[in-house]
């Protein structure tokens, strides 16, 4: 046991606020957007799996489970702010630490998941960088651990008044954020982000060939307008194997500049991201379906009302799901909206472009305008869809 002097009582200070405002910060950054920091659960829970033992099982409890880890963070952070249950709140963070650090170093070695999503989509960390991150935290852990028992000066009441008040205040947060969309947006689709930097530039999309050399099996690949030049002595030496379809226009995160996957096709396969994400011509009200299963009565009735909305205003409506073609083409028929334009898009791009299922974002000149959770459909009555 440590005797408590100036020395270490300044350091137990500066580590209880140290490591409690990292708590804060990183449960508040996941708790704007919980439904996040439930994707990240279910592809931890994807991913891991130790012989025959697998957690897909628990994919149903992955929206508790974040808010539960959340909460927990978030009460943890607060109780060493406050010096509020020293002892319990001491365990806590020696067992919370103790399980991230563990997690986050099995990630690093076996990089599974690509990130922790500790910090949510406001700070991106490598695997290493998370791991290091928690080492660092570790010291200052350990300390609060063993100077636990130091005498104390605050009443039980007053602890357990700081302790409900955090629980409900996060709760409160986090289910207004599972039901609206985030308040505060760190993924790329933010409103006002511009989403196709070259829009106006007015390149050409190129189309390439891929060929196969006859005898040796090399494979070279070119632009068709360089495959004009060959000579004929050169296509009986090469076979064609296939032609892909470039786009010069990429859509982009304006945060870190990274390119972000959105592949949009129709039912025969063609490219719509461009028509749709860049369209010039007008306001497009797009609406997102990334779990068509779980698409509710209030849901559907939100589909039908903005619907009816584009097409009062006379602009575009088009929904981009991930399910197969046969269950979108069952949604609209049984619901009356047979004649909705449809397209398909990846489901982890659907998530990261809206949390609510479904959602609905206003897109023009590859710029996002506006977006909301399907539960605030009032909202997009009152959009001025007259804009530059």
């Amino acid at each position: 046991m440590i005797a408590e002097n100036k020395t270490t009582k300044t350091l137990r200070i500066i580590s209880r606020w140290f490591v409690g405002l990292v708590f804060i910060f990183s449960s508040f950054t996941k708790g704007v957007d919980p439904l996040g920091t439930a994707f990240k659960v279910e592809e931890y829970m994807t991913a891991w799996s130790f012989g025959s033992i697998s957690f897909e099982w628990a994919l149903p409890l992955a929206p508790f489970l974040s808010m539960a880890l959340i909460t927990a963070e978030f009460l943890v952070g607060v109780l060493l702010l406050t010096g509020s249950f020293r002892k319990l709140s001491a365990w806590l963070l020696l067992l919370m630490m103790a399980f991230f650090t563990v997690t986050t170093l099995y990630d690093a070695i076996s990089n599974k998941v690509s990130d922790c999503g500790c910090f949510g989509d406001f700070v991106k960390l490598t695997n290493w960088e998370t791991f290091w991150k928690n080492v660092v935290l570790d010291v200052p852990t350990v300390f609060i651990f063993i100077t636990r028992r130091w005498p104390r000066r605050k009443s039980l009441e007053r602890d357990i008044l700081v302790s409900i008040a955090a629980i409900a205040a996060m709760v409160i947060f986090g289910l207004y954020n599972i039901n609206n969309e985030p308040v505060l947006d760190f993924r790329p689709w933010k409103v006002g982000n511009v989403m196709i930097a070259n829009l106006d530039e007015g390149l050409e999309t190129t189309n390439e060939v891929t060929y196969r050399n006859k005898a040796t099996g090399e494979f070279v690949t070119m632009d068709s307008k360089e495959l004009t030049k060959q000579s004929p002595e050169w296509f009986e030496q090469w076979e064609w194997v296939g032609t892909s379809t470039i786009s010069p226009y990429e859509i982009r995160d304006p945060k870190n500049d990274s390119v972000v996957s959105f592949p949009l096709m129709d039912a025969d396969g063609n490219d719509y991201t461009i028509d749709i994400i860049g369209a010039t011509d007008g306001p497009v009200l797009v609406c997102t379906i990334h779990h068509i299963g779980e698409v509710d009565e209030r849901g559907i009735s939100a589909i039908a009302e903005a619907k009816q909305l584009a097409e009062e205003r006379g602009i575009r409506f088009a929904i981009i799901t991930n399910a197969e073609e046969n269950e979108i083409l069952e949604l609209l028929y049984q619901n009356d909206m047979i004649d909705a334009e449809y397209f398909f898009g990846d489901e982890k791009a659907l998530e990261a472009m809206l949390r609510s299922n479904p959602g609905f974002i206003v897109l023009h000149n590859a710029t996002v305008k506006g977006k909301w959770h399907y539960k605030n459909i009032d909202k997009i009555k009152d959009f001025p869809f007259e804009i530059d």
